[in-house]
């Protein structure tokens, strides 16, 4: 879902020659979930700010209940289950590829089981897909603009066990869009508190009329009813067609899909709706209609790696699990059977354990497979599966700006995805006196290798038809006190119809090898939720082979992580 995760390239050609540069090795990316050269430029100095307290102007909402959700209560017994799994006679020892969602949790429901991961993570910063960065004037810059849905109940669950459900800051229950045909204005959706689901997102369609007329509502809603009748079985045989398709199949106008699902088609994915699978689409209104606070939106407080990721790592060693940064995997090496025999780093170390996961993206999973292995269907599957590329743009301004709110806003823009104004939206970079706007800069491809500057003068424009009382291309208004641009060439697996078969399970066919991440099979398609969920399963699948996995750790095996170079 929402807006998630990017890494970042310099100005690279094209992708097949990015893609070489990473498989010899010669490029940053094969630091797991990608890499980062972020293009930084300020035009004056700034004073950093006081590092004494905040103080926050903007007023959150109460977080929801969601305690008592069928979603949240099936997430919380999943997790229960490892906290109260038989403890192991021999824990066994799981080398992770990968810090990113998927291997942090991947390591956190191990350890809550008894066992001793060891988390490798190739670059110098947590988060993969969530990763950030502090620039020299203490200002922080994000990989992607991460939204915490109502609807995500893994990551939900995840946030009360860690004890930090304070650090999400719940927005009021609206969706917000711009409205291109009246630059500078707004058209809002807003979820009534007193209806439960669907009726609250019933009332808020019909109580828009700036998007959508009556007949389009009319005829958007007879098309939707084969879902709702025919539940998940349904939703899932419309992966073979894209949002477009599907949309004129069920001869709902064309003018639906552009005030609408161009929008969401960029938010959920980075893609326009004739690429996107319908399937994508199906289920993110599945959530939304069937749960009261699906569709309700948090920002984090703060920057993730501090403020989400390293909570995990001190949960992970406070059960005697193991968290290494700058540990960079070059080669998965083989024993005579096929089996994984250890990881080799780039600096000649080997890390062997009694199991192996890899939590990485799927096109760095692709590079490092074993030649053996790449005719097995599990792994030639995987071809189909690609990364799409993004990118994220943070630019600081010389002013506060009045046209926006205290939320994320669809830009409907042809450039821009979703933005927020993060000097409002986040507590950690709150400023009373100058905004700084967050950017999805999408679909990117077209744009991926080209200079930051084309980039930043790109976005200047599209703001000009958003702020047209505030910003102007040519910064006659408000002035750009620096930006950051942070590129990603291969960000989360592109939802195109037909990848739904390619998606593996988290249990390989090779014994004792598995994978985590949002790419692998849960129900959850590309999003922060499923890459929870995904080490979850991950984690369930090493759980329910401990006896073949201990049984194969005897003397002629390494019962524990071991290194030697």
């Amino acid at each position: 879902m929402v807006v998630f995760g990017n890494v970042s390239a310099a100005n690279l050609p094209h992708q097949n020659g990015f893609l070489k540069a990473i498989s010899s090795g010669g490029c940053d990316l094969m630091g797991h979930r990608s890499f980062k050269i972020s293009t930084s430029f300020k035009t004056r100095t700034r004073r950093r700010r006081s590092a004494g307290p905040l103080q926050v102007v903007c007023v959150d909402i109460p977080r929801p209940e969601l305690e008592n959700t069928v979603n949240f209560l099936e997430a919380a017994s999943l997790s229960a289950s490892f906290r109260s799994a038989p403890r192991p006679a021999k824990p066994l020892k799981v080398v992770i590829a990968g810090a990113g969602l998927a291997g942090l949790s991947t390591a956190k429901y191990l350890a809550d089981a008894g066992h001793q991961p060891l988390l490798l993570e190739a670059r110098d910063v947590l988060g993969g897909k969530i990763a950030a960065w502090k620039d020299e004037d203490g200002d922080w810059y994000e990989t992607g603009l991460h939204i915490f849905f109502g609807a995500y109940p893994n990551v939900q669950n995840l946030f009360g066990e860690l004890g930090i459900n304070d650090r999400l800051q719940w927005k009021e229950h609206s969706m917000i869009f711009a409205m291109p045909s009246k630059p500078g204005e707004f058209s809002r959706f807003d979820f009534p508190d007193v209806l439960p689901a669907p009726l609250n997102g019933i009332w808020a369609i019909l109580r828009n009329n700036e998007m959508l007329t009556w007949p389009e509502k009319i005829k958007f809603a007879i098309g939707l009813l084969p879902a709702m009748v025919g539940g998940q079985a349904y939703v899932e045989a419309q992966d073979g067609l894209s949002v477009e398709q599907w949309m004129r199949k069920q001869a709902i106008p064309d003018r639906v899909t552009d005030e609408v699902f161009i929008a969401m088609s960029k938010a959920l994915n980075f893609i326009n709706p004739d690429e996107l699978s319908m399937q994508c689409i199906l289920i993110a209104l599945n959530r939304f209609l069937q749960e009261k606070h699906g569709s309700k939106m948090a920002f984090l407080d703060g920057n993730p790696p501090e403020r989400l990721c390293m909570p995990i790592v001190e949960h992970i060693r406070s059960l005697g699990g193991e968290v290494r940064l700058n540990s960079r995997i070059r080669k998965i090496e083989l024993e005579d059977d096929g089996t994984v025999k250890s990881f080799l780093l780039t600096d000649g170390t080997t890390i062997q354990g009694d199991a192996y996961v890899f939590a990485t993206p799927v096109d760095i999973l692709k590079l490092l497979l074993p030649d053996s292995w790449k005719e097995i269907p599990y792994f030639k599957k995987l071809e189909k599966l690609v990364g799409v590329p993004v990118i994220n743009v943070h630019i600081w301004f010389d002013q506060k700006l009045k046209n926006t709110y205290d939320h994320l806003l669809f830009s409907r823009s042809n450039l821009l995805s979703v933005y927020a104004d993060m000097s409002l939206t986040c507590k950690e970079y709150y400023d009373p006196n100058r905004s700084m706007l967050e950017l999805v800069f999408a679909p990117a491809e077209e744009w991926i290798s080209r200079s930051d500057s084309d980039i930043i003068d790109a976005t200047m424009k599209e703001l000009e038809r958003l702020f047209p009382d505030e910003i102007a291309a040519d910064q006659s208004k408000a002035k750009i006190l620096k930006y950051h641009v942070v590129k990603t060439p291969r960000s989360v697996y592109k939802t195109i119809p037909d990848c739904e078969p390619c998606r593996p399970l988290q249990r390989s066919p090779i014994k004792g090898f598995y994978l985590a991440g949002d790419y692998t099979k849960q129900k959850y398609l590309a999003s922060m939720e499923g890459a929870v969920l995904s080490g979850k399963f991950c984690s369930q699948s090493i759980l329910q082979d401990y006896e073949l996995l201990a049984a194969a750790s005897g003397p002629q095996k390494k019962s524990e992580a071991t290194l030697s170079t």
